[in-house]
């Protein structure tokens, strides 16, 4: 995949855009909101993830094709900002206690499969942490990362989650966002230890607020596998 930097630029704010050619030919853009609100374009497609109103006007930006929840805390999970993007025919899937909050949207379980649409793949994945005393963040089983399967590439968006050892068993992934702010996610040294597990071609650092995240770009340097880019979510 080959990507170039570019800026999206909206009434809602300014944000930082990659653009990538699928391996399949097509355009897929990752446009980077805030924290862990992500937006992709794929073939005049939109997909938000866990889009929240704190980080941009929703109601200036494209209506959503899907919508992915990954889990139920506020800075993840915002009915406004679903209800502002929100069509007739968009797809809203999350969680199951993200679902029971909203009411509504269509729930995924740790090691789901589904195709909603003809473009889209996806698999549900556990996110959770290991660290004693952290569990109470983010319990094992309740929790989604997704793998988007989009033109025959692959994007893995983890959640909040550590170095969980199932991690080992992603194949193939393209392009991954972990989060790196601890105590709620990753220390730049679990990221490490998670990036080399599974080797992405290109990693994104995300959800990661206060943690000096070029440590974990000087920690990758030498990593033959998989470039680290760094992009304005703060």
């Amino acid at each position: 995949m080959c990507a170039l930097l570019t800026g999206f630029q909206a009434t809602a704010g300014i944000f930082e855009s990659d653009v990538f050619t699928t391996k399949d030919g097509k355009e897929l853009k990752l446009t980077f909101i805030k924290h862990a609100s992500l937006l992709l374009t794929f073939d005049n497609k939109t997909i938000y993830i866990d889009p929240v109103s704190e980080y941009a006007d929703y109601s200036k930006l494209p209506k959503a094709d899907v919508i992915l929840i990954t889990h139920e805390h506020g800075d993840h999970l915002d009915p406004q900002a679903i209800s502002l993007l929100e069509k007739p025919s968009t797809i809203l899937i999350a969680n199951a206690s993200s679902v029971e909050k909203l009411p509504k949207g269509k729930v995924m379980k740790n090691g789901d499969k589904l195709q909603p649409l003809p473009w889209l793949t996806l698999e549900a994945l556990l996110a959770y942490n290991t660290t004693p005393g952290r569990e109470k963040y983010h319990p094992k089983g309740r929790d989604n990362g997704y793998v988007l399967t989009l033109g025959g590439s692959r994007i893995y968006i983890a959640g909040d989650t550590e170095d969980i050892p199932e991690m080992k068993d992603l194949k193939d992934i393209d392009i991954a966002f972990l989060p790196v702010n601890q105590p709620y996610t990753m220390t730049v040294k679990q990221a490490v230890r998670a990036t080399k597990m599974f080797n992405p071609s290109i990693l994104y650092p995300y959800h990661y607020s206060d943690t000096n995240i070029t440590e974990l770009k000087d920690a990758l340097k030498d990593d033959k596998e998989t470039e680290v880019r760094i992009r304005q979510l703060q």
